[in-house]
């Protein structure tokens, strides 16, 4: 119980302080030496989980040492691109995002979506098929809107309103795609039992069942 408290806490802390550090960071010159690490320490953690994870662990690993020393060495010019570095970081993770879904609809792949919605309620009817594959699409498209309205902000607005709309807008979008795919599921398959949380056991069952 305690170790679930813990974990929670520590990722609603995670949640939130990342945000205000990265958004102080990214608007503050004196958290320039500060902003780089904080930009670029989710990219170095992802990849570490996934050179872990990987069946090509130790070349990974030994790619990612020569990536952080090669930072290391960058360092004095990261200092004077920080608002680039959040930038890059919050591009990279939407077009990751957009591939590890788009790439599902072509191809003659299961559409990820189907693929979650298989995996929590078994065989699905020609009807829901189709729905979950709608939605892959939808979410592809959410994630190009994101990637392409970050850059718009990026380059033609002033760098105070882009990073507001990273680090305080993105999650709650996120959010509130997840209600609005809900809703229109309750519409549409209304023979369905539904739940909002049905998305989120179908990614931790996928993960330890990957496709």
């Amino acid at each position: 119980m305690l170790r679930r408290v813990l974990r929670w806490l520590g990722i609603g802390t995670l949640v939130v302080g990342y945000p205000l550090l990265a958004h102080y960071t990214n608007n503050s010159a004196q958290g320039s030496h500060l902003g780089k690490w904080v930009a670029i320490a989710p990219v170095i953690l992802i990849a570490l989980v996934l050179a872990w994870r990987s069946p090509r662990r130790w070349a990974l690993l030994g790619v990612l040492v020569l990536f952080c020393v090669a930072l290391w060495a960058a360092r004095s010019t990261l200092d004077q691109h920080v608002g680039l570095v959040y930038w890059l970081e919050h591009m990279t993770m939407q077009i990751i995002l957009l591939v590890t879904f788009g790439r599902t609809l072509f191809g003659g792949r299961e559409p990820l979506c189907t693929y979650f919605a298989r995996t929590m309620h078994g065989p699905l009817t020609p009807r829901h098929e189709a729905y979950s594959r709608q939605i892959t699409a939808a979410w592809s498209l959410f994630f190009a809107t994101v990637a392409l309205t970050s850059t718009l902000l990026f380059f033609l607005a002033p760098l105070a309103t882009w990073s507001f709309f990273a680090n305080f807008l993105n999650l709650p979008l996120v959010l509130l795609m997840f209600v609005g795919e809900y809703a229109v599921r309750k519409r549409v398959l209304p023979e369905r039992e539904h739940s909002i949380l049905d998305a989120i056991r179908a990614m931790k069952r996928a993960r330890t069942n990957p496709q």
